[in-house]
């Protein structure tokens, strides 16, 4: 008989870290939580809160202390702290060695090259010369990307001629940090594959998964992608041996670039559950959050199969909107039986920010997309109004 008591630190307490405390509480798990924010999505429900910066050693060592295995929903953390703790052979998931080279995208592209993966052509960049001399050799439109720290299209500036060299420079820094670019790939679908490691190294691979976005931002993702099979075989092929090079623990996402051809560029890796896998909740056997605790704990994965077609759409703030949260619209949203919506629980509001989103299971993968598009328009997430008493 094993007996599985184990207790699960996570660094973040937005919404992924939610997301897995819900299964890992299903399952049995003790959770504590680090996040600067008291009142983070993640608080009502962790077992322990410790309200401190992402960078405070002291807290950190608290909560390594607290548990048995440390995870984090979010790769912008100060790695020196944990490659010390995992020197002291405290328990981190994914490993600190795949997080290191990962959250900076310059040895992130570095070593998926190493590993003869395709990625867009790019280099380092320290001058404005620098991305003049890059211009002659990618030609225009360009990426330039900080190296550290960006998400969301934030740390990304499109360099369209060699006139908008100098303000794209000025823009992300003026050299004050750590900047690379990459050719521009001229692609016909944005994709994902979400990939999971056990201990053990077996590695499970999620359908792909196709992603829409606006303004640089995720709107929706459909799934199964509408992609020829030998694309979709390639792309997950692709995601396997991403996870044998990485060697990490728990789940990962792979974003990437369908050409024309039907050539695949491996875009981005993020070392954690991902904004475009939240579709496994109802779509899948398995959800990306509980197959993530699974893996982190030593439990044996689970099933990801698709269940039916599904579609998932992000809410996000509307224009304008800052302040305490609020959400119009969600009795209107589910008339629809098919429709389930998540609301992260964050108290305030900002324009674009990511509050909640909505997943559509479905026959087909059209009548999942029309379901959800009528679902959205009736769902606001804005600010309160205070009542003026004149």
């Amino acid at each position: 008989m094993n007996c599985l008591s184990k207790k699960i630190g996570i660094i973040g307490g937005g919404q992924l870290g939610k997301m897995m405390i819900l299964d890992a509480k299903r399952l049995g798990f003790y959770v504590v939580t680090l996040d600067p924010t008291e009142c983070c999505p993640s608080h009502s429900i962790s077992d322990e809160h410790i309200v401190a910066a992402y960078d405070d050693e002291d807290a950190l060592r608290q909560l390594a202390e607290k548990v048995d295995v440390i995870t984090y929903e979010f790769e912008h953390i100060h790695v020196g702290i944990l490659k010390q703790l995992e020197q002291e052979e405290y328990v981190i998931y994914p490993t600190v060695s795949s997080l290191a080279i990962i959250q900076n995208k310059f040895r992130q592209k570095t070593t998926l090259l190493k590993g003869q993966i395709s990625v867009p052509r790019f280099q380092q960049i320290k001058t404005q010369q620098d991305i003049e001399e890059a211009g002659n050799r990618f030609g225009y439109p360009m990426m330039l990307k900080a190296c550290t720290g960006g998400y969301d299209g934030k740390g990304n500036w499109v360099v369209q001629h060699k006139d908008a060299i100098q303000e794209a420079y000025k823009q992300l820094g003026n050299g004050q940090i750590e900047l690379m670019i990459e050719e521009f790939v001229p692609f016909v679908k944005e994709i994902s594959v979400l990939a999971c490691r056990s201990i053990d190294g077996h590695i499970a691979i999620y359908p792909v998964g196709e992603n829409i976005h606006e303004d640089s931002i995720l709107d929706e993702t459909r799934v199964p992608a509408d992609i020829t099979e030998d694309c979709t075989k390639k792309a997950m092929e692709l995601a396997s041996e991403v996870m044998e090079i990485f060697a990490g623990v728990g789940m990962f996402c792979v974003e990437m670039f369908v050409t024309e051809d039907d050539t695949i560029y491996i875009n981005e890796v993020a070392p954690r559950p991902h904004n475009s896998g939240h579709y496994t909740i109802e779509g899948c056997m398995t959800s990306q959050f509980e197959q993530h605790i699974r893996a982190i704990s030593g439990l044996p994965l689970g099933d990801v199969a698709l269940r039916c077609p599904t579609v998932m759409r992000n809410l996000l703030g509307a224009d304008g909107a800052y302040g305490k949260t609020c959400v119009d619209g969600l009795i209107e949203a589910q008339q629809d039986p098919h429709v389930k919506v998540h609301i992260y629980g964050k108290t305030e509001v900002r324009e674009k920010r990511k509050m909640g989103h909505l997943t559509v299971c479905a026959t087909t993968l059209d009548e999942a997309i029309e379901r959800a598009d009528q679902a959205k328009m009736c769902i606001q997430i804005t600010h309160t109004h205070k009542e003026v008493i004149g």
